[in-house]
C-alpha cells in the first residue's frame, strides 16, 4: 500500500531533515496527527527510501491497521486518503527521481553532476527508465543510462541490468567492443556508440574517463 507513490524515486536525507525527520541510527522517523488529532502517523523510513507507516489511536492507544488492507468502507477510505496526502507530500519534498540504483550509476549521475552539471534528461514516457545526458552548448547526447536484460546484449540470462551507452570513434570501437566488457551501443548508431554494463565489471574510474571522452565527440 502507497508504494507507488515512491516509485522511481529516492529519499534526499537533507530535505527529510528539513521537513522535520528526526535521525535515529540509520533511519529516519516522522509523527504528526491526522484527522482532526484522532490518529497518530509515524513514518519511519529506512535505506530503501521506501516508507513504512504506523497508525496509532491517540484515545486508545491501540494500532489501527485497516488502512493498510483492502478493507472498504467511508472511514476506512477517510483513513487512507489522508495517509496518502501527507505520504505524496513528503514524497513531493524531500524525494528525488532515482531511476537507477546500481551503486555505480549513481556514481556516475554524481561525477557528470559535479563535472559538467547536468542531470539526466528523462525523454519518454513510454520508457521511464531510459535517460540520457545533453550538452548544455548544442543539445547532443554524450551519454544514455538505461535498464535492459542481460539478453538483450548477448547474453544468455534474463536479469535486468543498468547499462550507459557512450561516444566513441568508429575506429576506437571496432577494437573495444568485446562482448564481455563492452559491447555494440544498445539502441544507438553502433559504428558511433558501445555499451558497458554497470555491474562493476569495467572500473568507475575508466567509465568516468570514458563519460569525458564522449563529451567531447559530442561537441
Amino acid at each position: 500500500m502507497f508504494e507507488d507513490i515512491f516509485l522511481r524515486k529516492k529519499a534526499v536525507p537533507e530535505k527529510l531533515d528539513a521537513y522535520g525527520f528526526r535521525k535515529i541510527r540509520n533511519h529516519r522517523k516522522y509523527d504528526t496527527d491526522i484527522l482532526n488529532d484522532e490518529f497518530r502517523l509515524e513514518i519511519t523510513i529506512g535505506k530503501n527510501s521506501v516508507p513504512d507507516t504506523t497508525l496509532t489511536e491517540i484515545a486508545t492507544g491501540e494500532e489501527y491497521g485497516l488502512y493498510k488492507t483492502e478493507a472498504v468502507g467511508t472511514f476506512v477510505g477517510e483513513v487512507r486518503t489522508a495517509v496518502a496526502n501527507i505520504l505524496q507530500d513528503i514524497a513531493d519534498c524531500c524525494y528525488e527521481t532515482a531511476v537507477f540504483k546500481a551503486e555505480q550509476s549513481v556514481a556516475l549521475i554524481a561525477y557528470v553532476r559535479e563535472k559538467y552539471g547536468d542531470e539526466l534528461e528523462y525523454l519518454w514516457d513510454k520508457f521511464p527508465d531510459n535517460a540520457v545526458w545533453r550538452r548544455k552548448d548544442n543539445k547532443k547526447w554524450y551519454g544514455a543510462l538505461l535498464t535492459v536484460s542481460r539478453r538483450k546484449l548477448g547474453i544468455p540470462s534474463d536479469e535486468i541490468v543498468e547499462i550507459i551507452d557512450l561516444r566513441a570513434a568508429p575506429e576506437v570501437i571496432e577494437n573495444l567492443v568485446d562482448n564481455a566488457h563492452f559491447f555494440p551501443g544498445w539502441h544507438m548508431n553502433k559504428k558511433h556508440w558501445y555499451t558497458i554494463i554497470l555491474d562493476g565489471t569495467v572500473s568507475v574510474d575508466e567509465i568516468c574517463s570514458r563519460v569525458d571522452e564522449s563529451y567531447l565527440l559530442a561537441k
